[in-house]
């Protein structure tokens, strides 16, 4: 056993909504515990994914994306994600190479400048370097770090894993001495109901198209433990409209069901043991105004207020 003192401390991922905080968080964890799609602004909670290096525990929280919000729901989002950057011990902005410093990082930069404590540390992530020439790259570095005066910046491929073992290496060393907050073998501090409503969202998500992803929401209902080992769940998808049930079911109900298959499939996998997954699709109009929605969120109603 290591003589070393044992490391714990909250990582924040910031950056604008597709960045690709998500795929990195999963990435540093080793498992999935955060959903990703093409769509923007999927993230929602502040989803605290564990991963361990060496004698350090390092607690990510992946923030939702930062961007104008315009609903109670974006509001709440915003709010979120700079309460996950003030509570946490280092910031790791991630930006994409092949878009650069545009007006949503830059507002993002404007922030970090009249918020971040002094002595916080900030680190750079330039994701998705393989969509660029090193030049580029090497011009980009320099714009950014002309904008703010980063720890540190390091060129990743959260979806390759390029460069992720040594961002992952360094925060380690970054983060306070300490006993470490979670079981070794933890992954990630949601529920595993929680994880698995988003599991479920996911591949709403990836299916249904248009405004409709936003507009829905899901919740595990039920949980039953069987006696084989097998775990039963009824989980409860919201939407706004009766069009968007409609939408949600498909002709036949054949859209759900495939919906349901790819979810089972998906959450198998991540508890380890056969699923029996049931979902039911009901209307509630308000549910984004609802407090009980944002709790199940990981949400604070209040921070929705204007």
């Amino acid at each position: 056993m290591s003589d070393a003192p044992t490391r714990c401390g909250l990582v924040a991922l910031i950056g604008a909504p597709n960045a690709g905080k998500s795929t990195l968080l999963n990435r540093m964890v080793g498992a999935k515990v955060s959903i990703v799609t093409h769509k923007v602004q999927t993230t929602r909670a502040r989803i605290r994914g564990i991963a361990m290096e060496g004698r350090a525990q390092l607690v990510f929280i992946d923030t939702p994306g930062l961007f104008r919000p315009r609903r109670r729901l974006d509001r709440a989002m915003v709010k979120a994600a700079w309460g996950g950057a003030a509570d946490a011990d280092v910031v790791v902005l991630l930006i994409e190479a092949h878009r650069g410093l545009t007006d949503g990082v830059a507002a993002i930069l404007d922030r970090l400048k009249d918020q971040m404590p002094a002595g916080r540390e900030v680190a750079l992530a330039i994701n998705k370097i393989d969509r660029v020439k090193a030049e580029t790259l090497l011009a980009l570095t320099a714009k950014m770090a002309a904008e703010y005066p980063f720890t540190a910046t390091f060129m990743i491929s959260a979806e390759r894993g390029h460069g992720v073992e040594d961002l992952r290496k360094w925060l380690a060393d970054r983060v306070p001495e300490g006993p470490w907050l979670y079981p070794e073998d933890q992954v990630a501090d949601m529920a595993q109901r929680q994880i698995a409503a988003e599991m479920t969202r996911e591949k709403l998500t990836l299916r249904l198209h248009q405004e409709l992803p936003y507009e829905l929401t899901v919740e595990t209902e039920g949980w039953e433990e069987r006696p084989d080992g097998s775990v039963k769940i009824d989980q409860i998808v919201y939407v706004a409209r009766d069009g968007h049930k409609g939408i949600t079911l498909g002709p036949k109900g054949e859209t759900i069901k495939a919906i349901g298959k790819a979810a089972r499939e998906e959450i198998k996998a991540f508890l380890g043991r056969e699923v029996h997954l049931f979902l039911t699709v009901k209307v509630r109009p308000n549910w984004l105004d609802e407090a009980e929605r944002f709790s199940e969120m990981g949400l604070d109603f209040k921070d929705g207020n204007a």
